[in-house]
């Protein structure tokens, strides 16, 4: 019998700096293919024709307080303004073993809400930074990396655009 690996606990860093004790939540980035639909004659049905990634690279935070330094990156224009680091212990019941997985991403913030503001009560600062840049790692070993402006695509250590990379002479 196998149970799952359970989120025990994470630390978020932005630019370097630990958000130990801020950070009070995480929306990790769904990861999202553009697909098409294409059948032609001999085919039974349909099959999706993956057009590669679809949509933005979104990751969701949320923070106890007011936070200045993030306030001060509102309308970065560089691309890759902005780094976060998202460090989890995910931890199996079962067997006791744990996975380090670690999210880095880089971007500029989309969107940035401070929230309510209630005398005596606890506020919370939203953000929402869109990204060009992607790493996941699970245990030191990347699993996933998308860098968008160096048009690099690695899953499970396989480069999935070099060979587009080689055609277009980049």
């Amino acid at each position: 019998m196998a149970l799952p690996s359970v989120l025990k606990n994470y630390h978020l860093f932005h630019n370097g700096v630990s958000f130990l004790g801020l950070a009070t939540e995480v929306e990790l980035p769904p990861l999202a293919r553009n697909m098409t639909a294409y059948q032609a004659g001999g085919m039974s049905g349909p099959v999706d024709i993956d057009n590669g990634p679809d949509g933005p690279i979104e990751f969701g935070w949320k923070c106890g307080g007011f936070v200045v330094d993030v306030l001060r990156q509102y309308g970065a224009v560089r691309h890759d303004a902005v780094q976060l680091r998202f460090a989890g212990a995910y931890q199996r019941d079962d067997t006791g073993e744990v996975l380090a997985v670690e999210i880095v991403v880089r971007g500029r913030h989309k969107e940035i809400a401070l929230g309510t503001a209630k005398i005596g009560e606890q506020t919370e600062f939203a953000v929402k930074t869109t990204c060009s840049y992607y790493r996941l790692t699970v245990n030191g070993a990347t699993e996933i990396e998308c860098d968008r402006m160096a048009m690099i695509e690695v899953v499970g250590g396989v480069d999935r655009l070099a060979q587009q990379r080689a055609a277009l002479g980049l």
